[in-house]
């Protein structure tokens, strides 16, 4: 038998904060993390909206001296992952470093230092280029820097697969761990491309919402007035064992990984499937993966972002795989409360399902007034719910068709 596993430790830095306990109160309370982008040098921008991470400070994870060293999306990863392993209780040092590993992803990586160090290449000449633009530049830095910083020798890299690679990363590291080749793994996203040229490049694909009078009401998944996503910026980080090695250690166990999907739409780059097949046929295996049957489902995470075609595709293909039942389950999208984190949204994401298997609370889709017609199910508009949960699917799409799902469960002994 493969061995379970199970999850001991949840971290993030999000637009709302950066504890657990109270952004997940925010969450529930239906709070907005979306501010307006006031700085002059997005003046020009159709989009001056966004979720940043103004509570975040790098000294509280990394040594002032290092600090230049270590891009912002790994800043993220490494403060997500400071607060895993902390309240995982798990000590490394003590762990066979071999059976230990890092799967962080992330879509874009380093996009704040390429644009930096190209404006000093054009402007004042390749001398100028800083030494740490590679390193710092690189998708797999994240993972590199958790690895070094907690002395694991198990594989770390990023899985890079736009706004899947969250949920990419840990289906990976699930994986690792079900055939027995890792004990423990740090995984998880972190993303932090919210600079001018991450903003620019989404503004002129008409990507993102324009609503910038009312950026509280920007992201607003699923509503009839819903203009595009708000970009975000943060990490979410989880620390996966297998059972054996967490009860051995006397860990405190969150939840139970249980299902994991993954297959691409091989249609568009960036345009999704919008009749959901393939995105339906990836929910279906992660419930098979986990051995349950659609009735068991008692909530689902939405990937929704926001966007026409997406929310769209995504009612589609949940009705595909569920049938009526889909009209039965609670549905909502955090990322109307947070915006899109990219590649971080999925591992955010996961902390929230956990949230609300402990708490027995289903967040709500906020700014959710005028339902599309379109996507007519249990998009849990504007409050929050009581529920008790034991299984819950969480789904994450995209750029290059690719569809991610997975489900966690109430850890049963």
């Amino acid at each position: 038998m493969k061995p379970r596993v199970v999850v001991t430790g949840l971290g993030h830095v999000t637009p709302l904060g950066l504890s657990v306990d109270r952004v997940w109160k925010d969450i529930c309370l239906g709070k907005s993390g979306i501010r307006a982008l006031t700085d002059e040098l997005y003046l020009g921008f159709r989009s001056k909206i966004a979720g940043r991470c103004i509570d975040f400070s790098p000294e509280n994870c990394i040594e002032p001296k290092d600090i230049k060293k270590v891009d912002r999306f790994a800043q993220f990863a490494l403060s997500a992952a400071k607060d895993a392993v902390t309240q995982s209780g798990i000590d490394f040092s003590q762990e066979n470093p071999y059976r230990c590993a890092a799967m962080i992803g992330s879509g874009v990586g380093g996009l704040s230092e390429i644009e930096i160090n190209f404006g000093k290449l054009l402007e004042k000449g390749a001398a100028r280029v800083s030494p740490f633009t590679i390193p710092k530049m690189m998708s797999n830095a994240a993972g590199g820097h958790v690895s070094i910083r907690y002395g694991l020798h198990g594989p770390s890299f990023a899985v890079s697969s736009a706004c899947a690679s969250s949920n990419d990363a840990i289906s990976y590291a699930v994986q690792l761990i079900r055939h027995g080749v890792m004990d423990v793994v740090i995984a998880g996203g972190a993303e932090a491309a919210l600079t001018r040229l991450g903003l620019a490049g989404f503004c002129a694909m008409r990507a993102l919402s324009e609503r910038n009078d009312e950026p509280e009401k920007a992201s607003r998944p699923f509503d009839c007035d819903r203009g595009g996503f708000v970009l975000s910026e943060g990490s979410g980080i989880i620390i996966l064992e297998s059972l054996e090695h967490a009860k051995a250690r006397k860990a405190k166990i969150f939840a139970e990984m249980l299902g994991c999907g993954a297959l691409s739409d091989a249609t568009h780059i960036t345009q999704p499937d919008e009749d959901g097949t393939i995105a339906s046929s990836a929910m279906q295996n992660a419930l098979n993966d986990a051995g349950l049957n659609c009735e068991q489902i008692g909530y689902i995470n939405a990937h929704g972002t926001g966007t026409i075609l997406g929310d769209i595709a995504e009612t589609n293909a949940i009705k595909q795989v569920f049938g009526d039942f889909a009209y039965k389950i609670p549905i909502s999208s955090t990322k109307s409360q947070l915006g899109h984190l990219l590649g971080a949204s999925g591992g955010v994401e996961l902390v929230f399902c956990i949230k609300a298997i402990e708490t027995g609370i289903i967040p709500p889709t906020i700014n959710l007034d005028n339902p599309d017609p379109k996507c007519d199910l249990d998009y849990t508009p504007n409050h929050a719910r009581e529920a008790k949960l034991d299984y819950i699917l969480s789904n994450s799409f995209g750029f290059g068709g690719h569809n991610s799902t997975l489900i966690v469960g109430r850890y049963k002994d």
